[in-house]
């Protein structure tokens, strides 16, 4: 029977799944789409190719035999898998998705408060939104495109600019206020400061006090965060100085609960989120439609951030990147 079994045929072996699992031909024959002879016919073949009898009648039905009950408990799982497979497959190809991973602080604070629109435009697709550092293996994972905070150099994807990061040290006015208390002098407010370090950031306090020629008796954070809305949340109530990107927390400064430490320091202005994909996605309409929307809300975010901080007499700094950053006098 296992010799039988290597070359049974594939559409026979179908055939007798159904009609075991309906229990006749007629039944079988409405599921297949097909006549019942051509059923019979099916029967009959699998049942001379096997050598043994899977069926007796029993007054209108079929009864399986010890060895068709056999090949029916196999069979029947094995096709039911199908089955399964076959209809999530279709299931899947019906269904309009569109998977986006983000970075977690810029997902929750800027894609968050604006994909609603795109998704109002888009009602007919599913939107997922996947906010983890992690960056996507496209090869191996159902994701559209990525949304990543970085330097850029990513080779063999479609890589493409959104958002600048402008950093700036940033607290509550009355934060400032208990600073310029202790000196008028930027500096010595700095050496006076609790800073707040968000340890993930490309630009940290280490980097930009060296950028701007600060020396400090000693570095300390008292507090460190992995997630830039918390040491933004931090300064926001008055915990200290945050050194932070207006693209994280621009309602805020807008609103005046988070103010520019000094306007003696350049905004440091660099490239730091990126749409990147593989070539072949943008080919999906979806993809190149959020792609053409995202440029379109970044621009708008860009101009008012940068008018607000010139509102504000902040200067600013274009650089190519943390680890080109050189290293200039600051103003007083």
């Amino acid at each position: 029977m296992q010799d039988a079994m290597r070359d049974s045929n594939l559409k026979a072996t179908e055939y007798f799944e159904v009609v075991a699992r309906l229990g006749t031909v007629t039944k079988a024959a409405v599921e297949l789409g097909v006549s019942p002879s051509a059923v019979s016919q099916q029967i009959r073949l699998l049942e001379e190719q096997f050598g043994v009898k899977l069926f007796r009648r029993e007054k209108r039905r079929l009864v399986l035999t010890l060895d068709g009950d056999r090949l029916f408990q196999t069979t029947t799982q094995a096709f039911s898998a199908i089955r399964n497979a076959r209809n999530a497959i279709a299931r899947q190809r019906e269904t309009r998705n569109l998977t986006v991973r983000v970075s977690p602080s810029f997902g929750v604070r800027w894609l968050g408060p604006r994909i609603g629109e795109f998704a109002a435009e888009n009602r007919e697709w599913n939107i997922r939104v996947d906010a983890t550092p992690d960056f996507s293996a496209f090869d191996t994972e159902a994701v559209d495109f990525d949304l990543r905070y970085g330097l850029g150099s990513w080779t063999g994807l479609t890589v493409n600019c959104v958002l600048h990061d402008l950093v700036l040290p940033l607290c509550s006015p009355d934060y400032l206020d208990e600073l310029q208390q202790v000196s008028n002098h930027p500096v010595e407010q700095i050496a006076a400061a609790r800073l707040i370090d968000s340890v993930k950031a490309l630009y940290r306090w280490d980097l930009w006090l060296a950028s701007n020629r600060i020396e400090l008796d000693e570095l300390e954070y008292p507090f460190r965060f992995d997630r830039s809305s918390m040491s933004i949340e931090m300064a926001k109530q008055g915990g200290g100085l945050a050194l932070d990107s207006v693209t994280q927390c621009l309602p805020e400064l807008r609103r005046g609960e988070l103010v520019p430490f000094s306007t003696a320091f350049d905004v440091i202005d660099f490239p730091a989120y990126w749409f990147v994909c593989p070539p072949r996605h943008l080919n999906r309409r979806i993809v190149s439609r959020f792609a053409e929307w995202l440029t379109r809300k970044a621009a708008e975010h860009d101009a008012e951030a940068r008018t607000l901080l010139t509102g504000f007499g902040c200067t600013f700094r274009p650089e190519s990147g943390p680890e080109l950053i050189e290293v200039v006098p600051w103003r007083l």
